[in-house]
Formats: structure tokens, sequence, C-alpha cells
């Protein structure tokens, strides 16, 4: 399934029905009076967090979105049926703006939580409402108000407590597979996730975390390059974030030099997502001699001048994978 992130949509509520013209008219019973009921009120448009939903690509499809009118109303004072209002799913963490004067008019974050995005109009009124001792044939009306008409910007920032940061190929899908049950493709060669993915971590039976993984970022990334970068908005909301390493690359790079690649994008794209918690994970240790595996992850540990937790895994093999989970659990719920 493609994964869409954002979207522009137009909304547009119903019309308030008119009110109506009417005089009661019956067989002996003379000068019966007004009896032009009111119109009703035109449905508005929400939009509705579903934990069903994890994209936006359906609003590839449809961008254009309806209530329907409110009825008039009718003789002998009855009122037109108002309409139903229009409901809209949106997957949790969506961000709605206006498209046109920028301002956000709300976040989706909880499933079922409703946001009002166009006002219904407003019923017009029927002239049996302008009956007075001074005026007992009243010929006025008022029609029903428009409803309203929105260009939205939908953008979508996935919902997840942990977040992976990593070059390509450095390992972060195979982690996700090996501690939840999303299945992000991996391969034996130089390969980068083309989306975010989201795994449920599940440490006991009623305690679980979302852990999120988004293409590896390359050198450049904060000017346009790769992919990464358009994707590092989904790891805004994490409270943790796991700096991935492959400790023996392909391709002979510096791990070391691979840190400093990634720190330096954050630090450009965003200040605030470079202080948050962040956690060094040397992977693929399995590819090295026993022997040589600490002295391989001290040296990384001592050139980068790493002050914060480091942990040794082998996402492949599970190898320390139990161990970084109750971890990470004790971070998030201490």
């Amino acid at each position: 399934m493609k994964f869409v992130d954002e979207v522009s949509i137009q909304v547009t509520a119903g019309n308030g029905g008119h009110g109506c013209l009417s005089f009661h008219r019956e067989k002996f019973i003379p000068l019966g009076g007004p009896d032009g009921g009111d119109g009703g009120d035109g449905g508005s448009v929400y939009l509705k967090g579903s934990k069903d939903m994890h994209t936006l690509v359906d609003f590839r499809y449809q961008r254009l979105f309806k209530a329907k009118n409110g009825q008039p109303g009718s003789g002998c004072n009855c009122t037109g049926r108002s309409a139903e209002d229009l409901y809209i799913k949106v997957p949790l963490g969506t961000l709605v703006y206006d498209e046109e004067t920028g301002e956000l008019l709300g976040d989706v974050t909880q499933h079922d939580q409703i946001l009002k995005v166009a006002a219904g109009g407003y019923h017009g009124l029927g002239n049996a409402r302008f009956k007075s001792s001074t005026n007992r044939s009243p010929r006025k009306t008022t029609p029903g108000t428009l409803g309203e008409v929105r260009q939205l910007k939908l953008e979508l920032k996935v919902l997840a407590d942990v977040g992976l940061l990593g070059l390509p190929n450095a390992g972060k899908s195979t982690l996700i597979r090996s501690v939840s049950a999303a299945h992000p493709k991996v391969a034996d060669y130089p390969f980068t996730t083309l989306h975010p993915y989201l795994g449920v971590v599940r440490v006991e039976e009623e305690q679980s975390f979302v852990i999120a993984d988004i293409p590896g970022i390359i050198e450049g990334a904060s000017e346009g390059a790769g992919l990464g970068i358009q994707f590092l908005k989904h790891i805004a909301r994490t409270v943790l974030l796991l700096h991935v390493v492959d400790v023996v690359p392909y391709d002979d790079s510096d791990p070391v030099a691979s840190v400093r690649v990634i720190t330096e994008e954050l630090k450009k794209f965003s200040p605030e997502l470079i202080e948050k918690p962040r956690w060094l994970i040397l992977n693929k240790i399995d590819l090295l001699p026993e022997e040589e595996r600490e002295t391989r992850c001290q040296s990384i540990v001592k050139e980068l001048h790493w002050t914060g937790p480091v942990f040794e895994i082998s996402a492949s093999e599970k190898l320390g994978l139990k161990k970084l989970i109750f971890a990470i659990a004790k971070h998030l719920f201490p």
C-alpha cells in the first residue's frame, strides 16, 4: 500500500433550507393565517479519528466532500428536515490546516475523536415566524444560509513512542521485524525503507509501546537529498530515539562518521528533535568475531564521546534485544 502523509481536500457543508411562504387555506376557515414552516439546517462536516487507518492514501482518489443541504420548510407549519452531518475518517496523528490561511484547525490523536471543519448553514425562517398583532399576514421569509466551504491540508505525523534513526542498511527494518509484528521489506544488499512502518512491541500482557521505522537519512537530506528528511516529522512526537549503527558496514565506511552525519542532519532539520533522548544501538555484532566485539564497540563509543545509553545487538540474530526492550519499557513507563 502506498504511504501518503500529506494531501489537500475540499470540504463543503450543506446549505440551510429556505423558510416557506404559505397561508392556511381550508374550507370554512377564512383568514387561516400564515403557516409557512422553517427550513432544516445543513449538514456540517467533521473529521473523525480512526485507529484502523494508517495513511492518507484514500484521499488521493477522493478529494471533494460535501454534506447534504437542509430541506426547505412547507405549509401547515411543517419544518424541513435537517441534513445529516458528514463524518470523514482520518488516521490518528492527522494535523488539519486551513490551506488558505495556514491556521491549524486541530490535531486528531484519539480513536473516535471528532473535529468540525465546516459548519452547516442555518435554517431559514418561514412566514409564520413573523406573525404579530400588527401584521396578521406577513409575507416575509428568510433564506437558509450557505454552508462553509474550506480547502484543507491534512498532514499525518504517525503516533509512536520510539523512533528509529540510521543510514540506509543500518538494520532498522530488521530490528522492527524482530521485536514486533511489522513486516517492512529487508534485504541483504544496500536497500532503504521507502515509507514509515509502525510496530507494536508487547512487553507484558498489558504493557506495550509503538516503534516507528522511517526511511534512512543520507548526507544532504536537510537540503532535499534522499527520502529520510521528508519523513522526520513522523518521529517528532516520539519520546525516545534509537540511533541504529551498522558496526560492520558493507562498504567499509566509518560508523562514527555515519553517526555524525545524521546528527548534523537532525540539527539542521529541528533543534527540538536533536534534544530528545537518543540511545546508541550498535547493530550487527554477530558479524564480528566474539573476541573483537567489545573492543570494536568501545572504540566507536569512545571516538563519538557518547555519554548516553549504548546497546550492542544483532537484530537478525535477536542478540541483546530483550535487554533493549526492557530498558525502553522502563524509560517509557517509569
